[in-house]
């Protein structure tokens, strides 16, 4: 009997029904069973009342946005399928990228204090064979996303803003002068239109016309009391050679209620691959070997599931004009991470200022919004880091090759500095610190990197090149637009907005965004 199975009345009571449920998403994905249904239409008729600037529906992180472009002083509506409330798993970021949270006034510092669950040092990056590496201050931060929606929450509705919870978003029809939806129960209209509701949004399904993701990590975990008292973590970890087709990895880290672990792993979307509960079954197997501990002595807080795709084509573009897709329903996450809270946060600042530009300019076309989800080559150059850190469901690798290049990649990061590794860690990819480390890892360790070019093929090794070559483009062109910004303030509202766009994106997209 598959042991999650025989463990189950060890679990909360909604384990198996969540692990249900997530593993039909991935049989979906899997199969091409992602069958779109039309949520938005157009119309030539204007529309004769605007309720509100902004109307944004998945309130989990599009309240943070939502609070923020309500605090400046534009009406805003949050569209919420449930009640709007945190989860009690925390959400795991380093502490300075939480600073966008007071600098843009959502939070005082007391109140960031007390959305800080838990504090940990040192973390860990750990492949067999090889010695650990330890880093300081990256993803050591658990936040707890109860306090903080709750927070944000009464602040939007204390500044005027319009939640409805308990709410579908079934329909968009786009006005010349703005956008209608439709809420099942009413109607409510906008200027601008933004999509929060994460990788399953019905639009982003719609955009993409049901197109499978090139990328796929699966993740499953659980928080758990029982472990011996350990205040370290674990950021990246392996301890097992290639297995059914895949590398398995780990993450660890100290929680409020216990400890949280994950084992995840990166695939393709194959008709072949194993389902969700297959890979919970092998973390229940490996959970004792990796945490030197008995299963019997664990009492499990919650589990864990998740199912991330990454489509090549992202951020995704749209024709629709009013509509603005965010964070995860936009793809624009790494393909190597879980995107989320990490996402909103790093972008939050950018997107709070270049919608409340687009709006007081009124460049709302699909054109003019598609600058506010840009190209980013930092972002695209982590596709070859994706597909080096998986296996092809046919394809015959040594068990030890992802091991080997991932330990030799990491040691050269960590000999080169912090100022190297711990950028890489935070999922921003920057052009002298990439360059440095190809370098220095060819040099020291050129039998792990020699297979890369057969593991992940021509192709993909020459659409890397591409990217690699627009991020240094990219991080020359950022300091020049900066020095051209003081020049910007005699255009239009329109011009401005686009010449900021565009120097933000070479921020970003070059990496030059870090909070440290």
């Amino acid at each position: 009997m598959p042991i999650a199975a025989d463990m189950a009345a060890r679990f909360p009571a909604d384990t198996l029904v969540n692990l249900e449920r997530v593993d039909k998403m991935w049989q979906n994905l899997r199969q091409g069973q992602i069958i779109p249904r039309e949520m938005v239409v157009s119309s030539d008729e204007f529309l004769k009342t605007i309720d509100v600037e902004v109307a944004i529906a998945g309130g989990t992180l599009g309240i943070i946005l939502a609070a923020a472009l309500q605090l400046r002083g534009f009406k805003v509506a949050v569209i919420e399928r449930g009640e709007l409330k945190g989860r009690v798993q925390e959400w795991n970021i380093s502490r300075a990228e939480l600073r966008v949270l007071v600098e843009l006034e959502l939070l005082s510092d007391a109140e960031l204090a007390i959305a800080i669950a838990t504090e940990y040092n040192p973390a860990r990056i750990a492949f067999p064979n090889t010695p650990d590496i330890w880093v300081r201050d990256v993803l050591n931060i658990g936040v707890d996303p109860v306090y903080l929606l709750a927070t944000l929450k009464a602040k939007f509705l204390d500044n005027g803003g319009k939640l409805l919870e308990f709410t579908s978003c079934d329909r968009l029809t786009i006005h010349p002068n703005g956008v209608a939806i439709d809420l099942g129960t009413g109607q409510l209209t906008g200027k601008l239109f933004i999509d929060a509701m994460g990788h399953f949004s019905p639009l982003a399904a719609q955009a993409r016309a049901g197109k499978k993701p090139e990328g796929i990590c699966l993740v499953v975990g659980s928080c758990a009391t029982g472990f011996a008292q350990n205040e370290t973590g674990d950021i990246f970890a392996s301890i097992t050679p290639i297995q059914n087709q895949c590398q398995y990895f780990w993450e660890a880290f100290p929680a409020r209620d216990g400890r949280t672990t994950y084992l995840f792993t990166y695939l393709d979307a194959h008709p072949d691959r194993f389902s969700v509960e297959f890979l919970f079954n092998e973390y229940l197997r490996l959970l004792p070997t990796y945490q030197q501990v008995e299963l019997d002595s664990l009492n499990f807080q919650r589990c864990l599931f998740g199912c991330f795709p990454s489509y090549r084509d992202s951020p995704l573009k749209t024709d629709w004009a009013r509509v603005l897709l965010i964070g995860d329903s936009s793809g624009s996450q790494s393909p190597v991470s879980f995107g989320g809270f990490g996402a909103m946060m790093r972008h939050l600042s950018r997107l709070t200022d270049g919608i409340a530009m687009a709006l007081q300019a009124d460049a709302l076309s699909n054109k003019d919004l598609q600058l506010l989800q840009p190209y980013q080559p930092n972002i695209a150059v982590t596709w070859m880091f994706q597909r080096a850190m998986s296996v092809g469901i046919d394809q015959k690798l040594h068990p030890n090759r992802i091991n080997n290049l991932l330990a030799a990649v990491f040691r050269s990061m960590a000999d080169l500095g912090d100022d190297v590794l711990n950028p890489f860690l935070q999922d921003v990819v920057q052009f002298n610190a990439l360059s440095r480390t190809l370098f220095q890892t060819s040099l020291s360790n050129p039998q792990a990197v020699i297979p890369v070019v057969p593991h992940v093929g021509i192709p993909t090794l020459i659409d890397w090149l591409m990217n690699y070559i627009s991020l240094g483009a990219y991080s020359g062109l950022y300091p020049l637009g900066k020095l051209l910004a003081p020049l910007l303030t005699h255009l239009t509202p329109a011009q401005q907005y686009y010449y900021q766009q565009l120097i933000r994106s070479y921020r970003y997209g070059s990496g030059q965004d870090l909070h440290i």
